[in-house]
C-alpha cells in the first residue's frame, strides 16, 4: 500500500457486486488521491448472474462468470478483504468483519445483492440452496452434476419460484441434465400463477417450451417441508426432489434490519443521490438498495446503470462536494431470458418474441459485459531517464519490479559474503554461528535464541500482513526448538493523516497481538516511522534450557528422512499477483497458508537432527544450508514436492520472484540432475512465512508424520541425507 499522496480518508466497499465492480474498475483508471480503499467481500471472486443460466445449461465454463475481485482490487490500489461483513456500527463508522477486528470508515457503499432463500420453510435450510448468492449454488450444481453422472443421486430437481429466473433455471437444469447421460425430472412449484411478471405473449412462449422439455409446473401451492429426497405440499402431495433450489422473489439479508438504516421490506433506502435517507456517510446501490425517488424490480442492469453515478459521489463525499449526480433508472428494459438450449425469448414491456440468434446476442452482451474485468488495463511503466548509469537499464529489464515478502530480499550469495566476517568470536556467551535460523545466547542457565524479520508489504491488508509476518518472524524461533518468549514490532507506514495511522497501527497490533499470544510469548515495544510503502517487522526471542542444544542446520544424518510441512510456491504466486497476471483463487490460498501458524507442526518435529524454515532462499537454498552445515549430500524426490494451486502453471508461463534468479544462481551449482523444467524451477522459489524442512530418523519420522496426519497439518517425506558430498541430487 502506497501512494505519492498522504493517505487522509477511508472508504469502504461492503460486497463485491456489480456496481461495485465497476466501480473499482473506473477507480482504478484514476484513483482519488488521499482516498483509501477498501473492499470486503466473503469470496475472492464475485460471480456475474447475467450468465448463470448459461452456466447451468454446460455452455460456459464456472470460471467465465467469476470477477476476480483479487485482480481487480490490485488494479484499483484497494485492499480486499475477504471476510463476511456482519454488522455496522454507524456511530463509530466501523464494520464488524467475521474473524478478524472492525474495519474503520469515513465513507461506505453498501452493495451485498440478496439472498433467494425462503424466509420460513421447514427442512430448506439443511436440504435445499438459494440460487442466490450465485456463487454456493454454482459449486452445489456442479457437485449435484458429477453425483447425478455417477448414479450416487437420482436426476430429480425442483425449483421454487415460477418468475423469470425460476423458470429459465429449469430449463437450464434440464439441458444439462439430458447430456449426464440422465432422464431428469424437472419440477417448477410457484404458490401464485408462474410467470406473472413477464408480458403475456413471452409468458406463452416459455410455457410452450416447458411443456415440449417434459417440465412439470404445480401453481398456487403451500411448501410444508423440503427433505433430502422430496418436497412436501400442504395438499399431501409428495415432489420427488434430489436438488431443491429456491428462485422465488428477493430477500435482504438480515443483518441490514440492525443497521438502523431506514429500509424498504428490508432494503436500504437511498435517494437520488444513491446516498441512505437515514446517514449521509452510507450509499448503496444494486439489489440489496431501495430507490424511494423511483422503485424498481430487482435487477443486475439497474446495479450497471448506476455504477457511474455511485462513483462519481462516492467521490464528491471524500472531497466533501456538495454537488452530486442524480440516478434516474429507466422505466423498461430488455430481458433476453434463456431456454436452456442456445436460444432465448425477448421481453420488453408488452413484447415477447422469439427469433434466431437471440442466445448470442445476449451471450455477446455478457461477454462484453464480462471483458471489461478480464482484460484490465495495464498501466505503464513510467519512461527511462535519457541519461542514466551504467547498467540501469539491464537491471530493470532484468528485476522490472521489486516483489514483497521474501521475495524482496537481498540473494544468498551477496548475504552469505557480507556475514563471512561478521563473527569475531570474542563472547563465550554466544553459542551459535551466523547462518543459522537464529542467534544464540546463553543467558542465566537458559539459552535464549533471537531473530528479526521484515517483510515489504505483498497485501494492503495491514492485518493480515502482521499476521503473516508475526509467524514468518516466529518461525526462525521455532525452527531452532525454542518457545517464542517476546517480540519487538518495527512499523514503517506509508504517509497518512493521524487518524488513520491510529486506525491502521489497531489492526496491526491486533494481529500481532493474537499471533503472540498463542505462542506464548510477549510484545515488548517496538518503532515506527513512516515511508514511502507499508513495511513490518518483527524482532523475536526464544528459550529453551541450556542442557538442550538449539536444533540447528549442522546436526543432519545420514539416512535421515527430509520432511516439509506446507506446500511451495508463494514467491510465484506472489510476483504474478503484483503484475496482475494471477488467479484471485491462487492467490487467496497461498495467503491462507500463510496466515496459519505452524506451531503444531514445530512440535511434532521436535526430535529433528537438524531444521530450518523454508523462505527467502528457497527450497534448494535451505536444504544446501542443511547440507554444508552437516557435511552431508541430500537426495530430494522431486515427485513428493507438495505445491499451492497455480504455482507450476505461473512457473510455466515464465512468471518469477525478483529473488528467483539469484537464488538459482547461488543454488544451481550443487544440484546433480537438475532440467529446467519448471517443476524443477520451484526449488529458487523463495517462500514467505513458509513450512519448515527437517531431517528426522526414520523411527522418529513415521511419529512425527502421524501426528502432522491426525491434526490435519501437511506435510510429507521428499529426500533423505545421504553419506555424499555436500550437494543436492534431483530424482
Amino acid at each position: 500500500m502506497n501512494s505519492d499522496f498522504p493517505f487522509t480518508r477511508d472508504l469502504v466497499l461492503i460486497g463485491g457486486g456489480h456496481a461495485h465492480a465497476l466501480v473499482l474498475r473506473k477507480w482504478g483508471m484514476k484513483p482519488l488521491p488521499g482516498a483509501r480503499l477498501t473492499l470486503i467481500d466473503p469470496n475472492p471472486k464475485a460471480p456475474y448472474t447475467g450468465m448463470l443460466p448459461g452456466h447451468i445449461a454446460g455452455h460456459y465454463p464456472r470460471a467465465a462468470l467469476d470477477i476476480d475481485l483479487v485482480r481487480l482490487a490490485h488494479f484499483a490500489s484497494a485492499r480486499l478483504i475477504v471476510g463476511a461483513a456482519t454488522a455496522i456500527d454507524r456511530a463509530a463508522r466501523r464494520v464488524s468483519v467475521e474473524g478478524r477486528p472492525d474495519i474503520a470508515y469515513d465513507i461506505l457503499s453498501i452493495d451485498v445483492g440478496i439472498t433467494s432463500a425462503p424466509a420460513q420453510t421447514l427442512g430448506f435450510d439443511k436440504h435445499g440452496i438459494a440460487a442466490k448468492p450465485l456463487g454456493p449454488f454454482a459449486d452445489r450444481w456442479q457437485a449435484f452434476v458429477d453425483d447425478v453422472g455417477a448414479g450416487t443421486a437420482a436426476p430429480d430437481c425442483t425449483i421454487l419460484g415460477g418468475g423469470v429466473a425460476g423458470i429459465e433455471l429449469a430449463m437450464a437444469m434440464r439441458h444439462r441434465l439430458s447430456r449426464v447421460p440422465a432422464t431428469p425430472r424437472i419440477c417448477v412449484i410457484d404458490t401464485d400463477r408462474v410467470l406473472s411478471g413477464v408480458a403475456p405473449a413471452t409468458a406463452r412462449i416459455l410455457r410452450k417450451h416447458m411443456q415440449n422439455a417434459g417440465i412439470d409446473v404445480i401453481e398456487h401451492a403451500e411448501i410444508i417441508e423440503v427433505t433430502g429426497k422430496t418436497v412436501e405440499l400442504a395438499d399431501g402431495r409428495s415432489v420427488n426432489s434430489s436438488l431443491t433450489v429456491a428462485a422465488a422473489g428477493a430477500r435482504p439479508w438480515p443483518w441490514l434490519g440492525d443497521t438502523g438504516l431506514d429500509l424498504t421490506d428490508g432494503f436500504i433506502t437511498v435517494g437520488p443521490n444513491l446516498r441512505s435517507v437515514t446517514d449521509p456517510a452510507v450509499f448503496a446501490a444494486g439489489d440489496c438498495a431501495h430507490l424511494d425517488h423511483a422503485p424498481r424490480p430487482k435487477a443486475g442492469v439497474y446495479a450497471v446503470r448506476a455504477a457511474p453515478i455511485l462513483h462519481d459521489n462516492l467521490r464528491a463525499a471524500l472531497s466533501e462536494q456538495t454537488q452530486m449526480r442524480q440516478y434516474e433508472p429507466q422505466k423498461r428494459y430488455l430481458k433476453l431470458v434463456s431456454l436452456g438450449g442456445k436460444a432465448a425469448v425477448a421481453d420488453r414491456g408488452a413484447l415477447g418474441i422469439t427469433l434466431p440468434g437471440l442466445w448470442y446476442w445476449k451471450d455477446w452482451i455478457d461477454q462484453r459485459f464480462m471483458q471489461k474485468f478480464r482484460d484490465l488495463p495495464v498501466m505503464s511503466a513510467p519512461p527511462l531517464p535519457q541519461e542514466a548509469a551504467l547498467g540501469m537499464a539491464e537491471e530493470l529489464a532484468e528485476h522490472p519490479m521489486i516483489c514483497g515478502g521474501c521475495g524482496a530480499k537481498v540473494g544468498p550469495a551477496a548475504l552469505q559474503t557480507a556475514l563471512s566476517g561478521a563473527r569475531t568470536n570474542q563472547r563465550s556467551d554466544v553459542v551459535i554461528r551466523p547462518g543459522d535460523d537464529a542467534g544464540a545466547l546463553r543467558i542465566g542457565g537458559q539459552i535464549q535464541v533471537i531473530s528479526t524479520d521484515h517483510l515489504r508489504a505483498f497485501t494492503a491488508d495491514p492485518w493480515l500482513m502482521s499476521r503473516i509476518t508475526a509467524l514468518h518472524a516466529l518461525g526462525d524461533v521455532w525452527a531452532m526448538g525454542a518457545a517464542p518468549q517476546a517480540a519487538l514490532v518495527n512499523l514503517v507506514l506509508p504517509r497518512m493523516s493521524g487518524p488513520l495511522q491510529a486506525r491502521t497501527l489497531a489492526e496491526i497490533m491486533a494481529a500481532a497481538q493474537e499471533v503472540m499470544e498463542d505462542a506464548g510469548a510477549e510484545i515488548i515495544g517496538g518503532h515506527t516511522t513512516q515511508g514511502a510503502e507499508l513495511t513490518i517487522g518483527y524482532t523475536v526471542t526464544g528459550l529453551m534450557p541450556e542442557d538442550r542444544a538449539p536444533i540447528g542446520l549442522d546436526g543432519a544424518r545420514p539416512g535421515d528422512h527430509l520432511i516439509l510441512t506446507g506446500a511451495l510456491g508463494t514467491g510465484v504466486i506472489l510476483a504474478a499477483d503484483m503484475a496482475g497476471q494471477a488467479d484471485g483463487d491462487f492467490v487467496q490460498s497461498a495467503l491462507h497458508q500463510m496466515a496459519a501458524s505452524p506451531q503444531s507442526a514445530v512440535q511434532s518435529l521436535i526430535s529433528a537432527h537438524a531444521m530450518t524454515d523454508v523462505t527467502g532462499f528457497g527450497l534448494a537454498g535451505h536444504l544446501l544450508g542443511i547440507c554444508r552445515a552437516s557435511g552431508f549430500g541430500a537426495t530430494l524426490d522431486m515427485a513428493t514436492l507438495p505445491l499451492l494451486d497455480g504455482a507450476l502453471a505461473l512457473l510455466e508461463a515464465g512468471s518469477r520472484s525478483s529473488l528467483h534468479s539469484a537464488n538459482k544462481a547461488y543454488s544451481e551449482p550443487d544440484l546433480v540432475g537438475f532440467d529446467n523444467t519448471a517443476h524443477s524451477e520451484v526449488l529458487f522459489d523463495p517462500q514467505t512465512a513458509g513450512g519448515f524442512l527437517a531431517a528426522l530418523a526414520p523411527e522418529d519420522t513415521r511419529s512425527a508424520l502421524a501426528q502432522m496426519a491426525s491434526s490435519g497439518i501437511p506435510a510429507v517425506q521428499i529426500g533423505t541425507i545421504e553419506e555424499a558430498p555436500a550437494q543436492i541430487t534431483l530424482r
